[in-house]
């Protein structure tokens, strides 16, 4: 099985907080290491042609340009990571400061937070042919990867030494770079060494006209998969990165972005859990939110009183109404109203009653057809589940086993959900998640199993009674699917890869525009503006005669109702009888300044007559009860009717 490869960050333990909070995951540094060979073959340029989508970059090209692109999104979206870029196979040998140790090795970025300066630089070499032929000079021999591996260990340990996460991403054509096996078994233990370090190494093979890329060579045994090996698994692990072709038209750009796209966030799970079959039956799992709204870089406040602007550092403190005093945080309490009374808890009161459910965990309880789950009955996020090798051996393939079944019978799993720690236990569907791929062959989404959150009885809601809506006909609905069927996405779906958030999109191109001194655009670039020329060619006519036949229908319907509505309401205008006005006698003559009962104001309250009472009847009533009597008419109306709710009228 492949792992998913999406932005997703542990969550934290908070003993204050029942929900997921994406918002309080801890930061996970990530240093990314590009290593482009640059050798005869990656710089050659494609034939010249006239078509559009003709080959326009060489290998190495590509892969910076695809370098510039990568840095150009993180330097906003991830300002704590790093990213550095090191040319193998070059004539020019500099590590920074004249530093010649690893031969034919050049250190285009080095291993750092990108700063404006290094994007420039990057974006002149990858545009500017003439600036990038004075480097990109290659060697007569190629390059030893050994010592390409050796130089990108000396990097991650001195300038990541600490990074949770440090891969390394190496672009080359070449499937065997070396020349006797023990150039090859030192390339081994330099690669061993990497992995120890905890680096994972990422192969972007690049096949030539007339020449595939055949990686069980060489680098089958260099590149490790990044998944927990089970040999056997049910289903198979795949080792292989997509390959990119050069020569196919604008193909190896393409690919090479979306491979590295692809593998350009660190694995983040939101949380590792044992599923729970039994008593002593348990497997490991780890929980992804594939998909999440992403919003604007977190802004700063900076102050600039003093020599030099500073980043302004939030300090909020509580502070007593009396003695203005400053109140600790462990004089604060939580409190809840229950009955008109406050019940006030200390933390220690609140964790003991969250953790009486147990420890985090999730436990099948039982098995059902996938055809019993309705649509409505999902009151939260999903969350894909991926097996980890790391508490139980073996859990990869009884995950893999578990998913096979419930997809071949097409059923479901019932499950209870603690997600962590202080968490409200949740009632959960395990429904399984097939494997998919996109147009090119890549992997668009892995296969696992899905965890949706189902609602509890105390969760449902009583839908609004739908009195006097206007109901279509069928006429109506027959000219609406002339319509939709004109209108349809291109192969009936919506991919939401191909169409970027324009908010987000405007705001980066600002922010990019003002750090490199580029000219500000003037407009933003929406892709999901509609094509009007296109719907107006299509579906004029369909519209104009769905209008006319929607407004006539409109004017029928509209006359009904009004005309059932204005007998109604004199109905019930004649059923209200307003009480007459009497002398003011005195309570005890009268039983009450109106003389009406609780009875009788239920009765008149349910055919909405209290509303149309004087003020002095309304607080006559409320002052024979024992209510307050002041405030305006729409005042004493409110406290009649909540009375006559207290009594059960």
């Amino acid at each position: 099985m492949a792992d998913p490869t999406r932005d997703n960050r542990p969550g934290e333990e908070d003993e204050e907080e029942e929900e997921l909070d994406e918002t309080s995951y801890k930061t996970i540094k990530d240093a990314v290491l590009f290593a482009i060979d640059v050798s005869t073959t990656m710089l050659e340029q494609p034939p010249k042609s006239e078509d559009k989508k003709a080959e326009r970059d060489s290998p190495t090209s590509a892969a910076l340009k695809c370098a510039y692109q990568l840095m150009q999104q993180r330097i906003i979206s991830n300002p704590h990571d790093m990213m550095g870029i090191l040319l193998f196979g070059t004539e020019k040998t500099d590590l920074g400061d004249g530093d010649t140790t690893f031969q034919n090795c050049y250190l285009l970025a080095d291993l750092n937070v990108p700063s404006a300066s290094d994007v420039k630089r990057l974006r002149d070499l990858a545009e500017d042919e003439e600036e990038a032929a004075k480097l990109l000079r290659p060697a007569d021999e190629p390059a030893s990867i050994a010592t390409v591996l050796f130089c990108a260990n000396q990097i991650f340990t001195t300038k990541a030494p600490n990074f949770s996460s440090r891969r390394l991403f190496l672009v080359t054509d070449n499937d065997y770079p070396v020349k006797v096996k023990q150039d090859k078994d030192t390339a081994i233990t330099r690669a061993r060494d990497l992995y120890d370090l905890g680096c994972i190494i990422d192969l972007f093979p690049i096949s030539r006209p007339g020449h595939g890329f055949d990686r069980t060579r060489f680098y089958d045994d260099l590149v490790y998969p990044s998944s927990p090996s089970d040999p056997d698994a049910p289903v198979a692990i795949p080792t292989a990165t997509k390959i990119a072709k050069s020569g196919d038209g604008i193909s190896l750009l393409k690919q090479l972005l979306s491979s590295i796209n692809s593998k350009a966030t660190p694995r983040r799970a939101l949380f590792s859990l044992p599923l729970e079959f039994g008593a002593g039956m348990q497997i490991g799992v780890k929980g992804y939110i594939l998909i999440k709204r992403q919003t604007h870089v977190k802004n700063c406040n900076v102050w600039v009183g003093g020599e030099k602007v500073q980043i302004a550092t939030a300090v909020t403190s509580h502070m007593a109404d009396d003695t203005a005093r400053v109140v600790e945080k462990g004089e604060v309490r939580k409190a809840y109203k229950f009955g008109g009374d406050t019940i006030t808890f200390t933390p220690e009161e609140l964790a003991q009653i969250r953790q009486c459910f147990g420890e985090p965990v999730i436990r099948i309880i039982g098995f059902k057809p996938m055809s019993l789950l309705p649509l409505w009955a999902n009151i939260n996020k999903a969350t894909f589940i991926y097996p980890s090798e790391s508490d139980f051996v073996g859990s990869t393939r009884v995950f893999s086993a578990l998913q096979q079944k419930l997809l071949q019978h097409k059923k479901m799993g019932l499950a209870w959900f603690i997600a962590r720690r202080n968490a409200a236990p949740v009632i959960a569907a395990i429904i399984p998640g097939q494997e998919k791929y996109d147009d090119n062959g890549d992997q668009s989404m892995p296969p696992g199993l899905w965890i949706v959150p189902l609602p509890f009885a105390d969760d449902m809601r009583q839908l609004p009674e739908q009195l006097g809506h206007l109901k279509a006909t069928d006429e109506l609905a027959d000219s609406m699917r002339l319509i939709v069927e004109q209108l349809q996405l291109p192969k009936a779906e919506y991919d939401p890869a191909k169409y970027p958030n324009p908010d987000l999109q405007w705001f980066y191109k600002i922010l990019q525009a003002m750090a490199l001194e580029e000219e500000v655009p003037e407009k933003p670039d929406d892709k999901t503006v509609p094509k009007y020329r296109q719907i107006n060619k299509r579906v004029a006519g369909n519209l104009q005669e769905f209008g006319e036949l929607f407004e006539a229908e409109y004017q029928r319907q509209s006359g009904e109702r009004g005309a059932t509505a204005k007998k109604r309401a004199a109905e019930n205008d004649a059923d209200i009888k307003l009480p007459k006005r009497v002398k003011k006698e005195p309570a005890s003559q009268a039983g009450g300044t109106d003389g009406m009962t609780d009875e009788e104001m239920g009765k008149l309250a349910e055919k909405g007559g209290v509303s149309k009472l004087n003020i002095p009847v309304l607080k006559g009533f409320l002052k024979d009860r024992g209510e307050n009597t002041s405030g305006k008419k729409m005042d004493l109306v409110d406290r009649v009717q909540q009375y006559l709710e207290s009594k059960g009228l």
